[in-house]
């Protein structure tokens, strides 16, 4: 199987089908956030795939193509406090691949250490750079409030 892009939202998948030979089969993809309401008509000429989040261990391989020299013990603080933060209950929009990617390219430009991370989570305080991972301002303030009440409880 092998999808060629034709144009944005344009995609042609090809078949190898045994005893038929080549199918090609042309299909519009199109990507809605969550908050859009899409039409029921449009919806019942769709095909969904739904693609789980990955793991630890397929997330470690993602980040492993943007940054082969990044030190391990940093990319495994930061996968842990990034799965951490998306275990929260409550947030509007869980950080995703994206994010962890643009976290780690600011944690790589700062310098920041793995123990500094360690740290962080040990502590259940914000992480530093957490902006680039919580896009939501009530998910930040979420996030916010319950590390103040953590805080509190030491």
């Amino acid at each position: 199987m092998k999808f060629i892009k034709i144009s944005d939202f344009q995609v042609a998948l090809t078949l190898n089908i045994i005893g038929i030979g080549t199918v090609k089969s042309y299909f519009k993809s199109l990507f809605f956030p969550r908050s859009t309401a899409i039409p029921d008509a449009f919806l019942r000429r769709c095909f969904f795939h739904y693609i789980s989040f990955p793991e630890k261990a397929e997330m470690q391989a993602i980040v492993d193509v943007h940054f082969p020299n990044i030190k391990q013990k940093l990319l495994d603080e930061a996968l842990a406090l990034f799965f951490d933060l998306r275990d929260i209950p409550g947030l509007k929009k869980k950080p995703s691949t994206s994010e962890l990617i643009d976290w780690l390219k600011l944690l790589l430009a700062e310098d920041i250490s793995p123990e500094t991370l360690h740290e962080t989570r040990r502590n259940k305080v914000i992480p530093p750079l957490h902006g680039a991972l919580l896009k939501n301002e009530q998910d930040v303030h979420l996030f916010e409030k319950l590390a103040f009440m953590h805080q509190g409880r030491r």
